[in-house]
């Protein structure tokens, strides 16, 4: 029986090289993509909650949105889901979790007291997060792959650029009055997390081989993982702020453990050819360096 909807081709339309077309699609190639849907209502979700004056809960969906787009990626290597329908339905997820959402929550939450200031903060966060993932989408079509790649990236990460940028709300929350200063130190800091985004900082992204735990160490980082988990559960915003507060402290230690490894800074022109940490990602359906 036809319908008035397009069949769904998660790879694209059929030819006789991938053989004949399917008329019935698994299940578990769809479950990715109901993820990432989930990961875009969420994100939405957090913006309207902002404009209704419920900043919590707002904060608490942009948060969900990131993590949700975080796994839709590994739960469709899972599956062995992954198809290019995917790869598009998560880049456009990340521009609205990643970047539109934090910043139209952080603008309502304090940057408006700063005017336009505040506005054009950001403006340039959510562009710069775009930015980063076209970057992203048109690295990743190259077959040449650095062998660094999976060390490290090339500026902060979108999902991790969102938790950043949300350090003036959960300041806020803190109490910490919204202000004029205030607004103007959060807008700053806003552009600053932007230029972090976009620039060529290496970022250490722990998922080299290397990157073991030894046995007689499992059991105590499984312990501070719980520990971490029950703080966050019962002092939700300072154990954001400490996470936020550790996680860029760490950026130059990282950027310094590139240098000492790779014996310097490669220039512009080096960098295009040589394939600078990050500027040659993974698969896209990872999506863990966007």
């Amino acid at each position: 029986m036809k319908t008035p909807f397009h069949p769904y081709e998660p790879n694209g339309p059929n030819d006789e090289a991938r053989g004949p077309r399917l008329r019935q699609i698994p299940l578990r190639v769809i479950i990715p993509n109901m993820i990432t849907i989930l990961a875009i209502c969420a994100g939405l979700t957090g913006i309207r909650l902002a404009f209704e004056n419920r900043y919590e809960l707002a904060v608490g969906m942009v948060l969900l949105a990131a993590f949700l787009d975080g796994i839709d990626g590994r739960v469709a290597r899972l599956l062995k889901a992954t198809s290019k329908f995917g790869v598009q339905m998560d880049s456009l997820a990340d521009i609205v979790n990643f970047g539109v959402a934090p910043a139209l929550v952080l603008y309502v939450f304090i940057l408006d007291q700063a005017r336009s200031v505040g506005w054009i903060a950001a403006l340039i966060f959510a562009i710069a997060a775009g930015l980063r993932l076209a970057r992203f989408n048109v690295m990743s079509e190259r077959e040449t792959k650095a062998s660094w790649q999976s060390e490290y990236f090339v500026g902060v990460p979108a999902p991790a650029g969102a938790m950043l940028v949300l350090l003036p709300v959960y300041v806020g929350f803190l109490g910490l009055a919204p202000s004029l200063p205030f607004a103007l130190v959060s807008s700053a800091y806003t552009v600053l997390i932007a230029f972090l985004l976009v620039s060529r900082v290496p970022v250490w992204s722990g998922k080299s081989e290397g990157s073991r735990i030894r046995r007689d160490f499992v059991l105590p980082v499984m312990l501070v993982v719980v520990i971490y988990v029950a703080t966050l559960m019962s002092f939700t915003w300072e154990t954001m702020v400490v996470t936020v507060a550790i996680y860029l402290v760490s950026l130059p230690f990282g950027a310094r453990a590139w240098y000492r490894k790779y014996g310097g800074w490669p220039s512009a022109d080096a960098a295009v050819e040589n394939h600078f940490p990050g500027e040659v990602e993974e698969d896209p359906e990872t999506r863990d360096g966007r």
